[in-house]
């Protein structure tokens, strides 16, 4: 007897549809994102030349949707990546994981002592490439502090960033805090950046001076 086993491809398709239908039912804009074949992403647009992690839509800022609808005709065929698109709905701080690990253990700190100044748990995304992304109320910029910081990023309007459970090349993006765990709740910006610069220390003024890193999700861009 021969056994038919259903394809990986599609299994990740419906993982990945499914999961951009609930980012949908929340009112989070999610954007197809190229997908991965082997260790490069390929988005179907002849002669596009990027193969990291990029929005399969030339056009995704204005096209970036939590109509369900689309969404389902968005991963019809293919296992997009999820994007989420920031600067609507929430802002992401990408911080290395060193940074994010003593951040996420003050953020539980303080729920366990039941502080209600700072309103700081909320999700929080990690990539494969020990890259951490906390989702925040949108529309604060960077406290000079953070600005100074070689590593600290702010995805906000223009920008993206990559959702569980997508596909790297080194492995799966995953939530180290999933958004249903904080129901849904997103925090204050310049909460969770007070303790983002108080987890840096005092600034090194010898780094001063170098140019700042860009983004580990868009360096193939």
């Amino acid at each position: 007897m021969r056994w038919t086993l259903r394809p990986f491809p599609t299994l990740d398709r419906l993982r990945l549809r499914r999961a951009a239908d609930r980012f949908a039912e929340r009112g989070w804009p999610v954007t197809p994102g190229a997908y991965l074949a082997g260790r490069r992403f390929t988005c179907d647009r002849a002669g596009c030349p990027t193969t990291g992690c990029h929005p399969a839509d030339e056009h995704w800022e204005r096209t970036a949707s939590a109509d369900r609808g689309r969404i389902s005709r968005w991963w019809r065929r293919r296992p997009h990546a999820v994007l989420l698109a920031t600067g609507h709905t929430f802002d992401a701080l990408e911080v290395p994981a060193s940074l994010g690990l003593r951040v996420l253990g003050a953020t539980r700190l303080h729920a366990g002592l039941g502080s209600s100044q700072l309103r700081v748990r909320g999700p929080v995304a990690v990539t494969p490439t020990a890259r951490w992304m906390f989702l925040v109320r949108p529309g604060d910029p960077l406290r000079p502090e953070l600005e100074e910081s070689l590593d600290v990023v702010r995805h906000g309007p223009g920008s993206w960033v990559p959702a569980p459970p997508t596909r790297l090349p080194e492995g799966p993006v995953r939530w180290m805090v999933a958004p249903h765990e904080c129901r849904w709740r997103l925090p204050d910006s310049y909460a969770v950046q007070a303790m983002l610069v108080d987890a840096l220390g005092p600034p090194r003024p010898a780094l001063r001076a170098l140019a700042r890193q860009p983004s580990t999700l868009h360096n193939a861009a």
